[in-house]
């Protein structure tokens, strides 16, 4: 790596760090464009596959304060995040598998869609917030449905975090609503765990191909802890100009995707002709 690139992989983590530190999420999911169009990783593999590894260290250094204020329900996550280890692992496999122009157009489609969700504010508690159910009080057929519940969404959304590369707390966070019942904030603490293993997952298959550039990890990481402490530190005096943060981040978002959309459906074009 140039000095250039080490400067500019310690940007983009920075900037992705910034990004998850001020509003709690959906910063990893600029990570792919950074690296590709900003560091210039030319290969989308080795992009998706170092995104992977930085995302399961930064998850798992966030997991540890949510866990210290009692927001992680462990059963809960082991159980989600090793069924959806296995979904992550054979989405991993296709994606390595699928042209990369291809993947990379399905990214922008993702990231579009993500946008949209930020633009709406988010997953929405209905009135989950304040409770969620006592599995103690479930009866034991009720809880093989849940549980069933529980490893199907699991296996569908480990699947697209290991086919992208991606943590994938916006679709985990959502899942584990829906399967669970469990309040929003415990459900964030709680996906931070399958973001990490999900992460790691798809890292172990990737890297195993030869498909992780470490030093881009090291230094993204590095800037990564350093923009999310900055972040945070932020968040607590715009506390209140959230939805307004979240409305300028999810444009940026859908701008790099519109980007990436063009570009990749020209190149499907050229490849096609």
């Amino acid at each position: 790596m140039s000095s250039l690139q080490i400067g500019l992989s310690i940007l983009s983590g920075g900037i992705v760090g910034f990004a998850l530190g001020l509003l709690g999420g959906g910063g990893s999911i600029l990570a792919v464009p950074l690296l590709l169009y900003l560091v210039g990783i030319h290969d989308p593999h080795v992009v998706i596959g170092s995104t992977a590894l930085a995302v399961a260290v930064n998850a798992y250094l966030n997991l540890i304060p949510h866990a210290k204020s009692g927001n992680v329900q462990w059963a809960n996550a082991v159980f989600f995040a090793l069924f959806g280890a296995v979904g992550a692992y054979a989405g991993s496999l296709i994606g390595k598998a699928f042209p990369s122009k291809s993947i990379l157009f399905l990214f922008a489609i993702l990231m579009l869609v993500m946008a949209y969700r930020m633009m709406r504010g988010g997953v929405k508690g209905r009135g989950r917030e304040q409770g969620g159910v006592d599995l103690k009080e479930l009866s034991p057929a009720d809880k093989v449905r849940r549980y069933l519940k529980l490893a199907g969404t699991a296996l569908v959304v480990g699947s697209l975090s290991g086919f992208f590369g991606i943590g994938g707390g916006f679709l985990i966070v959502p899942a584990l609503m829906f399967a669970t019942s469990m309040p929003m904030i415990q459900a964030i603490g709680t996906s931070l765990f399958s973001v990490g293993t999900f992460g790691l997952t798809t890292a172990v298959s990737y890297g195993l191909s030869g498909l992780i550039d470490w030093s881009v990890v090291f230094w993204f990481i590095g800037g990564g802890v350093a923009g999310g402490l900055f972040g945070a530190a932020l968040a607590r005096k715009l506390s209140r100009q959230r939805q307004t943060l979240n409305y300028v981040f999810s444009s940026v978002i859908a701008v790099v995707a519109m980007y990436m959309l063009v570009v990749n459906l020209q190149a499907l074009h050229l490849h096609v002709g």
